[in-house]
């Protein structure tokens, strides 16, 4: 079959333009998913520059005062860009990324910090599935009023997890006695306390830890504490 020059710079120019969009989705995906200091000091020096300006107001949604604290005040883009940084981040919600910019120790001193968004999502189908089955998917007990997730009830076929935002691990997911889940941080909380033996006492929520060592915050999650062992635990109510 013969094959004529211009069909053939039809086929190269193709080539070339899926090689060139195979490469590009890589980088983007990349910038997307990881969690760049720079970007996020950037929004923090824009959130003080607002708050400043603003007579100490803070550029952030409303939430119910019920809400989670790590996701209840997340950062509403539009009152600092393009006033006071140029552009948003290329890791945010809003343009594609998986991270929710939210602010912590908004009293005293509004930190930016990051929630992974995967994390929702995966508990978001868990919940489809929960609601499709009409049972509250309670395995063993892990903990007082936590329990594993009956994952082959659920019609999975291996148990749930979400990846660590903290290291190379997968964290898994439990169900609370209120039939809602939660990510489960005692891998990475466990690693903190082995390699860096932070002064933590019973009782104390240690999920500080997490917050104090890295940009993202572990959302979606159940207080923990320590045990006699120096180990982590779920707090009890």
């Amino acid at each position: 079959m013969k094959v004529t020059v211009k069909k053939m710079g039809i086929v190269i120019f193709s080539s070339i333009i899926l090689l060139s969009g195979c490469m590009y989705p890589d980088d983007e995906k990349a910038a997307q998913v990881t969690p760049y200091a720079d970007q996020v000091e950037i929004i923090q020096k824009a959130v003080d520059a607002f708050q400043t300006s603003s007579g100490g107001l803070l550029p952030i949604k409303t939430k119910d005062l019920e809400t989670d604290i790590y996701i209840k005040y997340p950062i509403e883009f539009t009152k600092i860009v393009p006033a006071y940084t140029e552009k948003l981040p290329a890791n945010s919600y809003e343009t594609g990324g998986v991270y929710q910019y939210v602010l912590m120790d908004v009293e005293d001193n509004p930190t930016v910090k990051l929630v992974d968004l995967r994390s929702a999502e995966r508990i978001r189908e868990l919940n489809l599935r929960k609601n499709i089955n009409g049972r509250v998917p309670f395995n063993e007990s892990v903990g007082e009023n936590v329990y594993a997730v009956d994952y082959k009830a659920m019609g999975f076929k291996e148990q749930p997890t979400v990846p660590s935002p903290y290291s190379d691990t997968f964290l898994p997911i439990v169900i609370g006695g209120d039939g809602i889940f939660y990510i489960d941080y005692s891998i990475d909380l466990n690693r903190i306390l082995q390699e860096q033996q932070p002064d933590v006492k019973e009782g104390e929520d240690i999920r500080h830890l997490l917050v104090d060592n890295y940009l993202v915050l572990p959302a979606y999650s159940l207080p923990y504490t320590v045990n006699d062992q120096n180990e982590p635990v779920f707090m009890k109510k």
